[in-house]
């Protein structure tokens, strides 16, 4: 049970740091707090609605490890290094896809639901 509440502590200090450093999470968050309510509005559907909140919670994931990824990188050096920016370019590659994939979801739920589909 400790090491439970010592995971979950570190879990909560983690997305306390990244709201606190990150501006695309917070802004992200804010899409969270929106697409809740209206994933309800959108689908009548429990899994469709599981569905859009869900890549909204995966949108988040992926920016905390494309955070996370930068963070370390920054600490390994501060000068400009080739083979760092790869891999920070391939973690904001990552956000944008995930992005994508979101937006999709919502705008075919949306398509649905006005009857365009």
């Amino acid at each position: 049970m400790d090491r439970l509440l010592r995971a979950t502590v570190n879990s909560w200090k983690g997305l306390l740091a990244a709201t606190r450093s990150e501006e695309a999470f917070r802004q992200e968050l804010i899409a969270l707090i929106i697409a809740v309510p209206l994933a309800f509005l959108v689908t009548a559907e429990t899994w469709k609605r599981l569905a859009l909140i869900g890549v909204v919670l995966l949108l988040l994931l992926v920016e905390m490890l494309n955070t996370a990824i930068e963070k370390l990188a920054d600490r390994l050096t501060t000068e400009h290094d080739l083979q760092i920016g790869r891999v920070k370019d391939m973690g904001s590659a990552a956000v944008g896809i995930t992005l994508i994939i979101a937006g999709l979801t919502w705008l075919l739920a949306l398509a649905e639901r006005v009857g365009l589909i």
